[in-house]
């Protein structure tokens, strides 16, 4: 691909390089104005250089992926509120067989929730379960929160709604979301047990260590200290992931005791971030009534379990009639119905239907069930995200038309086939670098564009 104009080429690459820097550096000392604007700055120099035109501009938005990205998005923010995720923290420790079964447990959990529910949706929930796992049984929480933040970004890789890279990758390339998952779901599973065995490997003397009870006792941490904060959509994570303040947070001690303070203060930064603004007061009435469907879900017993079973048949047709509900099994019902319109979803994109009208649809029959303002779910949408988006997809079209990654492609392209494994090596380095350096979501955008 030739070059453009001289004036096009240094222009178009002095604006991608603000907008390089302001996406990595989000905080410079001259320009302390953060990712999001700092993208739309370098969208707005490549129209003011005229390297393209605002027809040009508003061409390059990519409409689909926003879709999408804001329907995953708002899924998540219900399922959330359905507890899908403190059933998957729940499930982490059942029955649990010591701190090596937690490691591969989370490794697997947080991979597959992060395939279908995004990597920043898993880190930021599932990082309560850990840390209250850890202080119940006097585990160091940081070979946990290292298994919980790698595994997340392996397992995100399996779907095209695991991170933002992957969407655009799917959208851009047309590659359906069951080619896909079959394509990628093998490569995930051995990374990820790959990932427990080193995990494993680094912290197996530290995980070895039985403590006497005498010298630290198992603490008991309340179920409200770590299920009461809401999730909210993450906003850009380039480098600096949920995954990554995760690890940053909790790596400097191994004691657990040491790590109570990081603990509450995460708990804290993440509860206040994340909670509903009307909505909570709105609900506050029925949190003891939660609490009680929660512990019919624990039955032990089949005698309990029948009884549980028959009264929710019966509610459940009291309801379908139009009959009075109880409250609990009103909110029963509607997590019920929150999971199933999720299952389609995900079984719509399997059968191939257009991925961003499915998941705005599911986003929309969530709201309907709801049947309530939705505003204060739509409020938890991470819209500096979206704004992020336009500009990234707006500055990498004005970066693409300077002719330099076409350039750069037809240099690599003789050294980087894919029909033999040096070819492969090479590229899978050449992407490894600029995932690095320029970050994942425009090292996807661009080379999708280019290859």
């Amino acid at each position: 691909m030739a070059l453009a104009p001289t004036v096009k080429v240094v222009l178009g690459s002095i604006a991608f390089a603000v907008f390089w820097v302001m996406a990595v550096f989000p905080a410079v000392p001259f320009l302390p104005i953060g990712r999001t604007a700092g993208t739309l700055l370098g969208a707005m120099l490549m129209v003011i250089f005229r390297v393209i035109t605002p027809d040009q501009a508003y061409a390059a938005i990519d409409l689909p992926i926003l879709g999408l990205l804001f329907g995953t998005m708002v899924v998540s923010v219900y399922l959330e509120r359905a507890d899908m995720f403190k059933y998957l923290g729940k499930l982490v420790e059942w029955k649990s067989r010591g701190p090596k079964d937690l490691i591969f447990r989370i490794c697997l959990i947080s991979a597959l929730s992060s395939a279908f529910f995004t990597n920043d949706t898993a880190c930021v929930v599932l990082t309560e379960f850990v840390l209250k796992i850890a202080r119940q049984h006097n585990l160091p929480p940081h070979p946990f929160l290292l298994a919980l933040a790698s595994s997340a970004n392996i397992g995100s890789s399996a779907t095209p709604i695991g991170n933002p890279q992957n969407l655009v990758i799917a959208v851009l390339s047309k590659i359906s979301f069951g080619t896909f998952l079959v394509g990628l779901l093998p490569a995930m599973l051995v990374g990820v047990f790959v990932n427990a065995l080193i995990v494993l490997g680094m912290f197996w003397k530290l995980l070895s260590v039985h403590k006497d009870e005498e010298d630290a006792a198992p603490e008991v941490v309340n179920e409200g200290e770590y299920t009461s904060h809401r999730f909210s959509p993450a906003t850009m994570s380039s480098h600096l992931s949920p995954s990554n303040s995760i690890v940053m947070d909790n790596h400097s001690s191994p004691s657990v005791r040491g790590h109570s303070d990081h603990a509450d203060n995460l708990r804290n930064r993440l509860s206040s971030d994340t909670e509903f603004h009307g909505f909570e007061s709105s609900r506050m009435s029925d949190t003891s009534k939660d609490v009680v469907v929660d512990e019919t879900f624990q039955a032990e017993t089949p005698e309990r379990v029948e009884t549980v079973t028959g009264e929710f048949i019966t509610q459940l047709k009291l309801f379908l009639g139009g009959k009075v509900v109880s409250e609990k099994w009103k909110h029963t019902i509607w997590k019920i119905c929150v999971y199933l319109v999720t299952l389609g979803m995900l079984i719509a994109l399997l059968c191939g239907l257009n991925m961003s009208w499915t998941a705005i649809t599911a986003a929309l029959a969530l709201v309907v069930l709801d049947f309530k303002d939705a505003r204060p779910s739509l409020e938890k949408v991470s819209y500096s995200l979206l704004i992020f988006f336009c500009g990234m997809f707006i500055t990498v079209d004005g970066f693409n038309k300077t002719g330099i990654p076409g350039k750069v492609w037809d240099i690599m392209e003789p050294h980087s086939q894919v029909d033999r494994v040096g070819g492969i090596a090479v590229l899978a380095l050449v992407i490894l670098v600029l995932s690095n350096l320029v970050s994942n979501v425009p090292t996807g955008m661009i080379s999708t564009s280019t290859f």
